[in-house]
């Protein structure tokens, strides 16, 4: 009413998600399990969005989860985007972890090829690959491409919390994002928010050690597509179409 939408014209579409994300459940999701049962690294996707307001939470979570990638148990995606103060955050963080190898990938080129190869089986390059550009599309787009081949997208319950991945909900920038972070949890494709880096590794190290976990969440967005709960985007321009002989 506040909007003067009638409320006969208002309709539930459902999550708001890139196309590929959900065309590729299935195959995505077997793949996620299948690594967790072959004890294969747990591929974390660390986005930063916004203007970088997460810098101090995130490079120390990637800190404390120094002795899991230099033992192979993890591997780190950091999307950085054209957030030039990001990447040197980063970097720096590496240094401070004595880390004394890192790929860095700059193109949009660069990120298709490496999704492709990971599609294909093959394991990164280092345990750290990092994603920085000057533009700020590939930045945006990078995010979608990496969360399928991604085990765990860790990021803030922004709009990220709705995608069809198994999430680690991180804290939260703005007070808004705290009802997605529940969303994810009720629907079992993610966790609760955690608001410390410490339980943030807590929790990366659980799902390394019980691989149960991830092959429940998966299980759960397989189950949650079948319903249609991921299929915004195309709900709403049916929607759209339906309506528009009415407007």
């Amino acid at each position: 009413q506040k909007m003067g939408v009638p409320a006969d014209q208002i309709r539930l579409a459902g999550h708001w998600c890139p196309q590929q994300l959900v065309d590729n459940i299935d195959t995505d999701c077997a793949t996620r399990q299948a690594r967790a049962k072959g004890h294969k690294p747990l591929r974390l996707l660390i986005p930063v969005g916004g203007a970088g307001a997460q810098r101090k939470f995130v490079t120390q979570f990637v800190e404390a989860l120094k002795d899991d990638i230099q033992s192979g148990a993890v591997q780190l995606l950091l999307n950085a985007g054209d957030h030039g103060h990001m990447q040197e955050a980063f970097v720096e963080t590496f240094k401070r972890m004595g880390l004394k190898q890192w790929d860095t990938v700059s193109s949009i080129e660069g990120v298709h090829d490496f999704c492709d190869r990971c599609r294909a089986g093959e394991e990164p390059r280092s345990a750290v690959t990092l994603f920085a550009f000057d533009d700020y599309f590939p930045a945006v787009a990078t995010t979608d491409l990496l969360a399928r081949v991604a085990d765990v997208l860790c990021s803030k319950p922004s709009e990220l919390a709705f995608y069809p991945v198994p999430k680690l909900n991180i804290r939260r920038v703005g007070d808004h994002e705290a009802s997605s972070a529940l969303r994810a949890s009720e629907l079992g494709d993610g966790t609760l928010e955690v608001r410390e880096p410490e339980e943030a590794v807590d929790w990366v190290r659980l799902m390394r050690r019980t691989p149960a976990l991830l092959d429940t969440m998966n299980a759960k967005i397989v189950a949650n597509a079948k319903q249609g709960v991921y299929d915004g985007c195309k709900e709403a321009v049916r929607l759209a179409l339906e309506l528009a002989p009415a407007a």
